[in-house]
């Protein structure tokens, strides 16, 4: 038997009251769950984590998240506790800031997953999504061992989940407008719901209507009793639309006449099909993060495998359009090329081109719709990321997650550098629009801090002379006025 690595005592423990040792879990089975809260797999393993939370919960059985983080924006402790927020961990996290555990363990992969039985001995490795039957498994016969032996600990540790957000908006993900009648729509990410938002004056937003009643779930029908579950990219069509219910894997039509909401693809479960060509609602689907529209097609951004997903509302067939499903940067006709985990779409129709942010790549890049081809502006590959203006050759973003372009240029929330980019398509260059500037000490006096920073922005949208961002972890949306040049918050009215 291979003895666990302790933890290290100069890491820094969230979302618990207090450090943890191996000593003060001795008689537990403890599953280390190594994960980075950028990756949409080690989002999709939550759902086992918490499959296996309920179902030892009266058992001296613990999962500890070892955050081991891929960007740099990762590392900082108030983005990861927004992230354990907002996927709902409950749970304690150790900040592996350094990866100090991950080379003590020898791994290479998120998410990759340590047992370790009642005596401290590391019995069991696995890494991926798929893993739940395996973990169950190795879990119950680690903790029959350990009632077997006598070595079982006979009360469960208490430990309190302590991180929690509580607003109007929670974690607001994405935009959509209906330009005729000046409504905002938001996606009200963590209270699972869709608000309609009439613009006023003075950056002031009177909230019409909900849809959804809040409640974590997939159901069909009226607006108060329809069930969402994290809903994420929209987009607005003759009274219709359209949602990405990212936590379904599924599309939603929202029939704002009749104000009830059908499902138009998916299953409701997630799906790992990479080749598919057949009815819409007969495939599952995989954490649709995006969508965009032209003519009779629905264009989908399937994060969880990489790959941009094409729907025809005319007869309801979907099918994999672009992304061979490898994780990459790699430019070549449709489905030949490489995508990593797209979470923003925006489609032009003047150069019939679909941009959009290919986030695990930190790239801006788009499909030629009528070649059939994808090609990159900016992005060099999975690990190579930053802050940096200037050519598009030479630019660096961080995991950005929305785009919308607008003629000749391209906004962008930069989400991890906590910014919104402009992309210009005549010189081919990039610029900062709203930057964050470095964390710190306020001092009177200091203009950085009159406006409160963006804090991992989701999404923007231009209308009517204004910039509209998701500004997702300060559970706000955000305006910027071109013409008056500055920031300011949209004030909600109920």
């Amino acid at each position: 038997m291979v003895k666990a690595f302790d933890f290290p005592a100069n890491l820094t423990w969230l979302n618990t009251q207090e450090p943890l040792t191996l000593e003060m879990l001795k008689g537990h089975v403890v599953l280390l769950d190594f994960w980075t809260y950028c990756c949409i797999n080690c989002i999709h393993v939550l759902n086992d984590l918490k499959y296996l939370e309920e179902k030892y919960k009266d058992q001296p059985f613990i999962v500890i998240g070892i955050h081991s983080p891929k960007f740099k924006n990762e590392r900082d402790l108030d983005n990861i506790k927004s992230a354990i927020a907002r996927y709902e961990i409950y749970h304690p996290v150790l900040a592996d800031t350094y990866m100090v555990l991950w080379r003590e363990y020898g791994i290479n992969v998120w998410p990759s997953f340590i047992l370790i039985d009642v005596e401290g001995n590391v019995i069991g490795t696995t890494s991926g999504e798929g893993q739940r039957t395996i973990l169950d498994t190795a879990i119950k016969q680690s903790l029959d061992e350990g009632k077997r032996t006598g070595k079982i600990a006979k009360e469960k540790i208490s430990i309190v989940s302590d991180i929690s957000y509580d607003s109007i908006l929670k974690f607001p993900g994405k935009l959509a407008i209906d330009s005729t009648n000046d409504i905002l729509f938001v996606s009200d990410s963590n209270h699972n719901r869709i608000l309609a938002i009439k613009l006023e004056e003075k950056d002031i937003g009177k909230i019409l209507f909900t849809i959804g009643n809040g409640k974590d779930g997939f159901k069909d029908g009226n607006f108060e009793e329809v069930n969402f579950n994290k809903p994420q990219g929209m987009i607005f069509h003759e009274n219709t639309l359209f949602i990405a219910d990212t936590g379904n894997h599924a599309i939603r039509l929202i029939d704002l006449a009749k104000k009830s909401v059908k499902t138009i693809a998916g299953t409701g479960k997630q799906g790992f099909k990479r080749n598919y060509d057949g009815a819409a609602l007969s495939v599952s689907l995989s954490s649709p993060w995006d969508l965009a529209l032209h003519e009779h097609y629905l264009y989908i951004a399937m994060a969880g495998i990489h790959q941009i997903w094409r729907m025809n509302l005319k007869d309801n067939t979907i099918q994999n359009y672009a992304g061979s499903g490898k994780e990459d940067i790699i430019d070549a006709k449709l489905k030949d090329a490489a995508l990593a985990q797209p979470s923003g779409l925006s489609y032009d129709p003047s150069k019939n081109r679909l941009y959009f942010a290919d986030s695990e790549v930190s790239a801006l890049r788009y499909i030629d719709i009528g070649k059939g081809l994808v090609k990159s502006l900016i992005g060099k590959g999975l690990f190579v990321f930053g802050l940096k203006n200037g050519e598009f050759d030479n630019a660096l973003l961080q995991h950005p997650l929305g785009v919308d372009v607008e003629g000749d240029t391209i906004y962008i929330a930069d989400t991890y550098n906590h910014a919104i980019r402009i992309a210009n398509l005549k010189t081919n260059e990039i610029g900062n629009l709203i930057y964050r500037p470095k964390k710190g000490v306020c001092k009177i006096g200091d203009e950085n801090c009159d406006v409160l920073p963006l804090f991992e922005p989701n999404d923007v949208l231009s209308y009517n002379g204004k910039l509209y961002i998701a500004d997702t972890n300060n559970h706000l949306i955000r305006v910027f006025d071109f013409n008056k040049k500055n920031l300011s918050d949209l004030y909600l009215l109920s």
